[in-house]
This record gives C-alpha cells, sequence and structure tokens, in this order.
C-alpha cells in the first residue's frame, strides 16, 4: 500500500519530513531529513576543530558502542537456527497541535526527531493532527488512529512515538489499534538518559526516575495477572501459609518497584555528604561557584572545555554528558572561582528527571552566578530560554544572577543576532570554536561574582607565604611592599576571613 494513499485529503493532519515545504493535497509535506540537528557539521567545537577541548578520551568508547544502520542478522533460511533479528528501530513520530501553532509543533517534532536518532532509532515519517485537545481515548482520535495504522504497515515501522507523554490508557488503546509498540517523549528521554549516564549516582538517578515513569504503567498480560498461592491450595501442594485470597504477579511487580526505588532514594541521599564537603570547603576558602545551564546541544561542555581545558566529552548529540563537571579557574584579575558544567534541559522535561537530578541540579542552586547558555543557530531560541528558565524556577534558582550567551554565533548572520538581541538585551555572542565572545564572557562573571570588600593593610613575615598565596586566591591585593621585617601588604578580603589575618595587621 503507497504511504501517501493512507493519508486523508482532510487538512488536520500535517506529514512532516523536513526542509523544501509543498503543499499537497491536505497535508503539509517536507522533503529531506526530518531532524537536520544531527545531521549538521559538530558544531559544538569537537576534539578535532576547536581548540582548549583537551583529550577526549570518552568519545571513542562512545563511538565503539555506536548502533551502525543497515547492519542486521536477519536470517532467510531459519530452519537450522533460532530465528534473531537485530536492527535499528524504525519509527513513526505523532503529536497533536491546536490552531496558530503549527510552526511550535514542527519545531517540537523535529526535536523528537532527534532525541529519537540519538536513541537509535531510524525515522520514517512524522504526522501532526490539528485539534483543541489530544483524544482521550486514543490521542490521534479514532479515526487518525487507523489511517495512522495504514502509514505503519505500509512503511514497516515497529514503534510509534508521541510527542507527549501519553496516559497508560491512551497507549494501550494506541497500540490495540496500529498493532505496533506506542511509547511517548518520555520514555524516548529516559532511554537516552539510561544509554549516557556514567557516574554511579548518574546511573541510581536514571533507574530511580525510569522506575516512576513505569509503575503506573505496568500492564498484565496471561499468566501474570493470575493469582500467586491464593484459594484452597492445600491438594496442590502449597500447604499451610498459603491459603487466602494470593497475590497476582502485577501487584508482586509493583511492590518490588517501590522497594527498589526506596533503595535507590537511600543511594542517592548517601552520595549527598560527599557533595556538600566539596561545596562546603569552596565556601570555606571563599571561592565562588559559577554554574553552566542551557538547553542539550548547545554547547556547555565547549564552552567549559574553551575557558578551562577541561577535555569534557563534546559530541553532536543531545544529552551527550550527563554527570556534572567542575573545573577551577580564575577572573581575569586573578580571583578563582569554580566552573560546572550541568546536565542539559529540553522543552517537556520529564518530572521523574527533574525531580531525580534534583541533586545534579544543585550545582545551580548553589551557584553564584548562572552562565545561561542558548544555541544562537537554534530555529527556535526563544523556546529554549523559556523551557530552561521554568527548570532554574523549579529548582528555587531565579534570584541568582544570570549572563545569557549565544553560542555558536559563528554560524548566525547580523540579522539573526538582531533578533537575538531582542530576546534578550544584555546577552552575549560566543563562539566555543573559534573563541569569539569568550574574553567578554569572562570579563562579565568577574564583573558580577562576589567581591572582596573590607581593606586590611599587612606585614606578613617572610615564612608566611601561605598568607599572601591565600590573600591572592580569596582575595585582591592592591599594593605589596618588600621590607625587612617582612611583606607588607594592602588588600581587600571578604569580611568572614578577617580572622584569619587579624594577627598581621598593621597598627596605624
Amino acid at each position: 500500500m503507497d504511504a501517501g494513499a493512507a493519508v486523508s485529503t482532510d487538512d488536520a493532519v500535517s506529514r512532516v519530513l523536513a526542509a523544501d515545504t509543498t503543499r499537497a493535497a491536505g497535508y503539509t509535506r517536507f522533503s529531506g531529513a526530518l531532524a537536520p540537528a544531527l545531521d549538521e557539521p559538530d558544531t559544538s567545537a569537537s576534539a578535532e576543530t576547536a581548540p582548549g577541548d583537551g583529550e577526549q578520551f570518552d568519545r571513542e568508547e562512545r563511538a565503539a558502542l555506536r548502533r551502525v544502520a543497515g547492519l542486521s542478522t536477519e536470517l532467510e533460511d531459519v530452519t537450522e537456527v533460532e530465528y534473531r533479528q537485530l536492527r535499528l528501530e524504525n519509527v513513526v513520530l505523532i503529536g497533536v497541535y491546536s490552531s496558530g501553532s503549527l510552526q511550535d509543533a514542527e519545531n517540537s517534532l523535529r526535536e523528537l526527531a532527534a532525541l529519537a536518532e540519538t536513541a537509535g532509532a531510524v525515522v520514517l515519517d512524522g504526522l501532526l493532527q490539528r485539534r483543541p485537545h489530544p483524544d482521550p481515548s486514543t490521542y490521534f482520535g479514532s479515526g487518525k488512529a487507523r489511517e495512522l495504522a495504514d502509514i505503519v504497515r505500509a512503511l514497516g515501522a515497529d514503534t510509534v512515538i508521541a510527542d507527549t507523554e501519553l496516559a497508560p490508557s491512551q497507549r494501550r488503546a494506541l497500540e490495540d489499534v496500529v498493532k505496533v509498540k506506542v511509547i511517548d517523549r518520555t520514555a524516548v528521554i529516559l532511554d537516552i538518559f539510561s544509554q549516557h549516564a556514567k557516574s554511579r549516582e548518574g546511573k541510581a538517578q536514571v533507574e530511580l526516575a525510569q522506575l516512576e515513569y513505569l509503575l503506573p504503567r505496568l500492564r498484565g498480560w496471561g499468566e501474570s495477572m493470575s493469582r500467586q498461592a491464593g484459594g484452597q491450595v492445600g491438594a496442590a501442594g502449597a500447604g499451610m501459609g498459603s491459603r487466602g485470597p494470593g497475590e497476582t504477579k502485577i501487584e508482586l511487580d509493583r511492590r518490588r518497584i517501590h522497594q527498589r526505588m526506596a533503595k535507590l532514594r537511600k543511594q542517592i541521599k548517601a552520595f549527598a555528604p560527599s557533595r556538600e564537603t566539596k561545596r562546603a570547603n569552596r565556601h570555606r576558602h571563599h571561592v565562588p561557584s559559577v554554574a553552566i545551564a542551557g538547553y542539550t546541544n548547545a554547547g556547555k561542555s565547549s564552552l567549559l572545555n574553551r575557558i578551562t581545558h577541561a577535555g569534557v566529552l563534546v559530541e553532536n548529540a543531545l544529552f551527550a554528558t550527563l554527570d556534572p563537571t567542575v573545573r577551577r579557574t580564575q577572573t581575569p584579575d586573578g580571583r578563582a572561582y569554580t566552573l560546572a558544567d550541568t546536565v542539559g534541559f529540553v522543552r517537556n522535561l520529564p518530572h521523574q528527571l527533574v525531580e531525580a537530578f534534583r541533586s545534579t541540579l544543585e550545582e545551580v542552586k548553589d551557584a553564584d552566578v548562572i552562565v545561561h547558555v542558548v544555541d544562537a543557530s537554534h530555529p527556535d531560541p526563544a523556546g529554549q530560554l523559556a523551557s530552561v528558565r521554568d527548570v532554574i524556577g523549579e529548582v528555587d534558582a531565579r534570584d541568582i544572577p544570570e549572563i545569557v550567551a549565544f553560542n555558536k554565533a559563528d554560524l548566525v548572520s547580523d540579522d539573526d543576532r538582531l533578533v537575538l538581541r531582542g530576546l534578550e538585551p544584555t546577552g552575549i555572542f560566543v563562539s566555543a570554536r573559534t573563541g569569539e565572545g569568550v574574553e567578554e564572557l569572562q570579563q562579565r562573571i568577574a564583573d558580577l561574582l562576589p567581591a572582596p570588600e573590607v581593606e586590611v593593610e599587612l606585614l606578613v613575615p617572610y615564612d608566611r607565604g601561605d598568607v599572601i598565596s591565600r590573600l591572592h586566591v580569596q582575595g585582591r591585593v592592591l599594593k605589596t611592599d618588600y621590607l625587612s621585617s617582612g611583606t607588607r601588604v594592602k588588600a581587600l578580603v571578604h569580611p568572614s576571613g578577617l580572622d584569619a589575618v587579624q594577627e598581621f595587621a598593621v597598627k596605624m
């Protein structure tokens, strides 16, 4: 059956295949790749093209595990061996939009395509239906769901992905119509996180989010719904202690999931003291912190590498890095501070992930300054700004000073810069690839960091060089004179650091 013939001429459905727009009978068709974001050159400063990225040890490991398109162990003759099939999932994307929001819906569907490809799928087609609200039964409406089933059969797809979080009843009803697996946007994001999590804490956080998502979606089949050792089963050999109503398999699964979730929460809570100790050391030594936050694939890790030469994994993929990386650097005038790379955000970020990664997002909450990185070349930078600020608000970090950095500035025209300037008049245009604007960004960070404000004059013996070193790191040295009795220093220090240098104060 031809795929185009399966589409209704009703203008309520849009076919999204990306790039050159043509209007056909009843739907909007785009020719080209559905997810151009992952087909563009790596503008986030790869290890080969951008100086300052350092050694990319994780890149080789990540590439070694990459799935290979077109590779299959599908066998024609299965008479002598067990039939198995290994291939990339072929998926069809679906979404619903209300009147007047077609552009937003198309941008969201293209982002879903990029997510699906990052998770290891091949996107065959995308469909959008215009209706005020998703159908409460099958999400897509009964008639459109049957048309979707025809398209799935014609294309040979084995998965349908909805561009929202489906209710368990909607997913089951839609699966019954299309006869293939149906998942939603949240499941795709969770799958990517499970692939990319490296640290023990990251893996525990992802597993907790997956279990919270799975719990209301458990579905029993056949024996899974049967009672376990219930009723009068003495003759069957179960004997005493097993009589009664029993427990279904699905109830047993729910209980085990609850037990596992409780264990994971304890594990994640146990990781907190080590982070608190590190933060306490920074606070004790008066080292301010800066957190890099932003949309996924906006170039946060590339910017961290450009400023600190951290060597963090850089890849043109969504959620390439999940675990926070903290590096020490200094302002142009010599004051030390820490720069932390955090997990990327995305529109409609699953609530389970926000809760599970709340401990990681504490780096944003406890920062003195937030560098909000925005992809200047993205088709919807305003959506990126809004999505990230929503998550920042969820972790109670709205009152922290924010610097908006439009990264990948080397890919945008002067006209685009005017539009971006209208979105954020105080934003800075930077390029982690070429180094444009990085010095201005560092100066802006220095201006917003808390500065020492108490002026002191000290006479420090030559055998106490540690005091002079601490003044350079934690305060600001204004004047230095070398006398026969020691080093005379005029400096600015934090009020909390006065006690440590009081013994060397010069009496006027």
